[in-house]
């Protein structure tokens, strides 16, 4: 199995930190910024950093015939619309610890949905992971239900933009193009930027700019970090990275997600959190870890 080098697991570190603290930091953001309003302004921004950098490293990123222009608007719909727009919504009703933890049962949504659709073998491993997602997002469900102040709708927000993540995931997997990787993810993010802005100068009112300092750190953070140093860290490692890594990596975002909220945005986790969270990462685990000897 292909090991990485030092300086790529540095990286890897580093990526991990990054979309773990994601979380609060645009949980942060929406204390003074409507959510199409934030995603729009993030991702337009984030957008066309990516384009210049990708510009400068000599990628062809000018789609070429209706093929490839297809590809991307089909793409985007799941990926961009679907994961970013429902998932703000679901982080605007819930804490943003507990958004990171519903967020990432997508990696089994994706093997459950190419089970339903796509007819991928059913494992054991696919149903231990079910039920440890279901778990999870019963021990939530209960505790928004029981607290006064719980908004249990935030679980199916978070629930639906993994869904449509998986979707995403399953699409680009089976519908070639000739784009390369990073030009498509520009484009989608194009798509998803302008579609967000529209919506959000029709659904939300006049957005006002005058944010308080943290409020523009978090902003700088979502465009610099997340859609910017993060993607290009995730285009550098995606090819080199063996299963097992991808794996912890992916499960420890919420947790990372959890801690870092009581610094930035004084959430406190509760038990439940914690249980959700090894339940996801059981359920990670028994979709994404290779099997020994395989």
């Amino acid at each position: 199995m292909q090991t990485l080098t030092r300086k790529q697991l540095i990286a890897l570190l580093v990526l991990t930190l990054m979309w773990g603290i994601n979380w609060p930091m645009m949980k942060l953001s929406l204390r003074e910024l409507q959510p199409l309003h934030f995603r729009a302004l993030t991702m337009s921004l984030g957008m066309l950093g990516l384009m210049l950098y990708f510009r400068t490293r000599g990628v062809r990123l000018m789609p070429q015939g209706w093929s490839e222009w297809r590809a991307i608007l089909i793409l985007a719909l799941p990926n961009m619309l679907g994961w970013h727009g429902l998932s703000i919504y679901g982080l605007q009703q819930l804490s943003s610890g507990r958004a990171a933890i519903l967020g990432f049962t997508m990696p089994v949504w994706t093997v459950l949905l190419g089970v339903l659709f796509y007819r991928e073998q059913l494992s054991n491993r696919l149903i231990v992971a079910v039920v440890a997602v279901l778990a999870a997002i019963g021990l939530l469900l209960a505790n928004e239900l029981g607290n006064l102040a719980g908004r249990p709708v935030g679980i199916l927000w978070m629930q639906g933009a993994a869904i449509c993540w998986a979707l995403g995931t399953i699409w680009t997997r089976r519908l070639p193009t000739t784009l390369p990787t990073e030009a498509l993810i520009v484009w989608m993010m194009a798509f998803g930027a302008l579609t967000m802005g529209l919506l959000a100068g029709m659904l939300e009112a006049p957005q006002r700019y005058d944010f308080s300092v943290p409020v523009w750190l978090s902003l700088i953070y979502g465009v610099l970090i997340n859609y910017g140093a993060a993607q290009v860290l995730w285009f550098s490692l995606a090819r080199a990275l063996p299963p097992s890594t991808s794996a912890m990596s992916v499960m420890a975002i919420p947790l990372i997600g959890i801690m870092s909220a009581t610094v930035i945005v004084g959430e406190w986790p509760h038990w439940q959190d914690f249980a959700a969270v090894g339940c996801v990462m059981l359920a990670i685990a028994a979709v994404l870890l290779p099997r020994r000897g395989g």
